[in-house]
């Protein structure tokens, strides 16, 4: 059960870093969309990933620390209370000591028209139509069962070229 590996891994860890996953999700006249983001900087540059980042001390709850981090961005408001919970993820790379435990949240409520920020470029893609090449590779598994409304939990080991997955084990419910 990926559940207890999980727990496992943030129990026997030396440094756990907790993020935030959030991805945006619409109907239109063309079908489901996902709004995704190019990293411009930093860890993942270059990748297309949902919005997320660090959960700050001033943040109410993890929910909020996603709508802040929706705000900064892509530059559209969601309130913490419309941030539905889907899944709890962690990630280890080979040679690195810290675990990175990230919530995932999914959110289809939302004010304003995304825009660029310093960090992201965000876009809208068909749901059937998500270009998994371009992001991280565990994506493929688990965020089709996300759009089906199922939630997720595991965990997945990346090798030291942030590429290459070299174990994982997630439960989709």
């Amino acid at each position: 059960m990926a559940a207890a590996r999980v727990k496992e891994t943030l129990q026997s860890a030396t440094s756990v870093k907790e993020y935030t996953l959030a991805f945006v999700l619409r109907n239109n006249e063309d079908g489901a969309q996902i709004l995704l983001g190019t990293k411009k900087r930093g860890f993942g540059l270059g990748k297309l990933i949902g919005f997320g980042g660090k959960i700050e001390p001033s943040d109410a709850s993890v929910a909020d620390a996603a709508a802040r981090e929706l705000m900064e961005e892509a530059n559209i408001v969601v309130r913490g209370s419309d941030m539905q919970p889907v899944g709890s993820l962690v990630y280890t790379f080979e040679n690195q000591p810290q675990v990175m435990h990230m919530h995932v949240f999914v959110a289809t409520a939302f004010e304003g028209e995304p825009a660029e920020s310093d960090e992201m470029r965000p876009e809208w893609f068909q749901c059937d139509a998500i270009p998994y090449d371009d992001m991280w590779a565990d994506e493929r598994f688990w965020l089709p069962a996300l759009l089906e409304g199922k939630t997720v939990v595991g965990q997945f080991d990346f090798a030291q070229d942030e590429v290459t997955i070299v174990a994982s084990k997630f439960d989709i419910a």
